[in-house]
């Protein structure tokens, strides 16, 4: 039986729901990480480093397609929970529109500043001839990585949470099909690797697109509409939160790059790239989480049914409570394999990931709770307090512990960089979500 927007949600059928959306971001961090592994592995560390540099560009510019989504998505469902599909449907259409037309700017905007920004990350000589030969190829479908994370939300709004799971994995399918051959096989290097990652993200971009362009049994289809500024406005004020953390995430990215060079080189930026890449993977389970559960929070919010909010928040925060102390055992337990899986083949470089990922890990416990309260905002149309736990927890937090802790600890400051920028984050995220709880009634 499919579950709807405006069913109760017990554990059961919370989980059901939300699993789909789990699922996709699981997936594509997994292919994500798989990636990684068969740039270190088959081309070097050389070209992983080269890889983990140009990453933060092209999460800023993907993270639009984040604000689309989630700012879009919030807008969208609470239309449908007071009963106006039609208009519902035509600010699907114009947001989607609007997506792919600063896909395609931003895309080339990106191909033109692409080597400036590699050479004030440090890249020079062959580690820049990578970056661009990477970076290039891949831009040429940021429009189509754009719609992939757009959609990712608003086949949750249309009630086909499994529809965007299935589009994952094949996406992600065949990336790893891919992977394997143009890097493994028929030993391509970086452009082979570029060339499977676009073809990936054309599949995760386009199939949802066909799908919504044509008549379908789900809330939403892409139709005619007409320009409407306030119905942008609120999309960006809605998104921003997640835009912002994107492009946050990236900027802090390109300065722990930074530091990292600074204090042990190539090796340093390697050993962040592997930390990052399974840190997304943790991190992807709660994203998942509150992807798949802001369109029923937007939905009982436009319909006024504050007892379900209070029961999808309350079963929310024990949820994440509970999965964040699993992912501290597990980050621990798996420090070791997984650093000898990317970086085995170097002694050195392995010691310095698994330190970083050990202490890292401590992070992961308390981020959820702090990407929960974004998302939790974002889904109430209140994109200025989403929006501002967003930017203290990926930019004013961790910028301040990443330039000032390694002055004392060295090298062990950066990686604790992260675990006082969650203690801050979650402290700043009570307090907000204590002070709202009568407006929105979700206590």
């Amino acid at each position: 039986m499919q579950i709807q927007l405006s069913d109760h949600f017990t554990y059961s059928r919370l989980f059901r729901f939300v699993l789909p959306s789990i699922g996709t971001l699981l997936f594509t961090s997994i292919y994500g990480i798989v990636d990684g592994f068969f740039v270190s592995n088959y081309v070097g560390k050389q070209a992983f480093a080269a890889v983990n540099l140009v990453m933060p560009l092209l999460m800023v510019l993907g993270s639009l397609g984040f604000m689309f989504g989630s700012g879009g998505s919030a807008l969208v469902a609470a239309r449908i929970g007071r009963g106006r599909a039609k208009a519902a449907n035509e600010n699907f259409s114009l947001i989607t529109y609007s997506s792919a037309i600063c896909g395609i700017f931003f895309s080339i905007v990106g191909l033109v500043f692409l080597e400036p920004v590699m050479r004030i990350m440090g890249a020079d000589g062959d580690l820049l001839k990578d970056c661009l030969t990477y970076g290039r190829i891949v831009l040429c479908s940021l429009t189509f990585f754009m719609l992939q994370n757009m959609f990712q939300t608003f086949l949750i709004a249309a009630e086909r949470p499994q529809l965007g799971f299935i589009i994952s994995l094949i996406a992600g399918g065949t990336n790893i099909v891919l992977d394997f051959l143009f890097v493994g096989v028929f030993k391509w290097g970086l452009e082979g690797a570029a060339i499977a990652t676009v073809i990936c993200e054309i599949l995760g971009g386009g199939i949802p697109l066909i799908y919504f362009a044509r008549q379908n049994s789900s809330l939403l289809r892409i139709g005619r509409t007409h320009y409407i500024p306030l119905v942008l406005l609120k999309t960006i004020t809605n998104g921003a939160s997640e835009l912002l953390s994107g492009i946050a995430s990236s900027v802090v990215g390109i300065l722990y790059n930074y530091q990292l060079m600074k204090f042990a080189g190539e090796d340093g930026v390697a050993a962040y790239g592997v930390i990052m890449y399974v840190g997304f993977m943790f991190f992807s389970l709660f994203i998942g989480y509150c992807a798949g559960i802001a369109p029923v929070e937007s939905y009982n919010f436009g319909a006024r049914n504050h007892p379900e909010l209070q029961n999808i928040f309350k079963k929310s925060c024990k949820i994440i409570g509970c999965t964040s102390l699993a992912f501290i055992i597990l980050a621990q337990i798996s420090a070791v394999p997984l650093s000898g899986i990317f970086v085995g083949y170097d002694p050195e470089l392995r010691a310095l990931t698994e330190r970083g990922f050990r202490i890292c890990s401590l992070g992961f416990m308390l981020g959820g709770f702090s990407v929960y309260g974004s998302s939790l905002f974002t889904a109430l149309n209140n994109g200025l307090l989403s929006g501002a736990i967003s930017v203290c927890r990926t930019i004013i937090f961790e910028i301040i512990a990443v330039l000032t802790l390694p002055v004392f600890f060295g090298i062990d400051g950066i990686w604790y960089s992260l675990v006082v920028t969650e203690v801050a984050a979650i402290t700043l995220t009570t307090s907000f979500v204590i002070y709202k709880r009568k407006q929105y009634r979700y206590i």
